[in-house]
């Protein structure tokens, strides 16, 4: 073989290589980022589920309804809630 030709080829593998390297590092770092944020998003429903508990409401269940509510905007929080309707005892008063 033509040491030229060898020469070239091992370059143009190394490139390639390199190439290759460069892409599999930008990858891991996209994956590092998205890993991140979804700590980030767990984090910040702890807090809330822990704020929730703090008050005394339930948490679990309304957690993802407290989300919504923050998201919507301030301006109905100021609005009076709906009252419940009267309801009949299970058991006799008796």
């Amino acid at each position: 073989l033509e040491p030229d030709v060898v020469v070239r080829r091992q370059e143009a593998l190394a490139a390639a290589r390199l190439r290759m390297q460069e892409e599999l590092n930008a990858q891991a770092e996209r994956y590092k980022e998205k890993q991140r944020q979804l700590e980030e998003e767990k984090r910040r429903q702890k807090i809330a589920m822990w704020e929730s508990m703090q008050e005394g409401k339930s948490y679990k269940g309304n957690l993802k309804l407290n989300q919504q509510e923050v998201e919507s905007g301030a301006s109905t929080s100021s609005a009076v809630p709906k009252s419940k309707p009267n309801k009949k005892a299970l058991r006799g008063g008796g």
